[in-house]
């Protein structure tokens, strides 16, 4: 299990689990019209507690599993955003996807920069992934500014990549080679 990680400003980003759901449906409301535009339209159900139960429990699986790692920044018990390496894959591929997104009222304090270092180092050294990739809108240039500042390069644009906020939309494609290392079938 992947430990805590003290982030600045007194933020402690942690594996989030079974008791968590509260606290992320409180976070995911604050964060509502803030997360919208880059974002899939949510079903009645993922805006109440027993929606953020269900899915924080599948969640939990897929980190038992290890194909997934979903991280909450926590600051006094009070969940301020999600940093997530999800779809991991291991043999000769060693990848995963990253995703993340931190409170409105938190933006702009390099929070996100932060997690997604963090979030890096773990891939790097405790999974042994030898990439991360991440997508973003075209308009969400502080998401951009964070992946570029955490040495992500932008390889490409994909057309209606992600069906976001109601519609299918583009996305531009990220990656960070973490190392050359082989990788390992243990």
């Amino acid at each position: 299990m992947i430990g805590p990680t003290t982030l600045p400003g007194g933020v402690l980003l942690r594996p989030l689990d079974f008791g968590d759901a509260p606290a992320l449906l409180d976070a995911y409301i604050r964060s509502r019209e803030h997360l919208r535009p880059f974002e899939p339209v949510r079903p009645d159900s993922f805006w109440t507690l027993a929606g953020q139960q269900r899915r924080l429990d599948t969640m939990v699986q897929h980190q038992k599993e290890g194909r997934l790692l979903a991280c909450a920044m926590l600051r006094d018990g009070r969940v301020l955003g999600c940093a997530t390496l999800n779809t991991i894959v291991l043999g000769p591929f060693c990848s995963a996807s990253l995703g993340y997104w931190v409170e409105p009222a938190e933006v702009g304090r390099g929070l996100a920069s932060a997690a997604v270092a963090a979030l890096c180092r773990i891939a790097d050294q405790e999974l042994r992934l030898h990439r991360i990739e991440a997508s973003t809108s075209p308009l969400n240039l502080a998401s951009q500014r964070v992946l570029a500042k955490n040495g992500f390069e932008q390889w490409g644009t994909a057309r209606k990549y992600l069906h976001i906020n109601g519609r299918w939309q583009d996305s531009h494609l990220f990656q960070r080679i973490l190392n050359d290392r082989p990788p390992s079938f243990d």
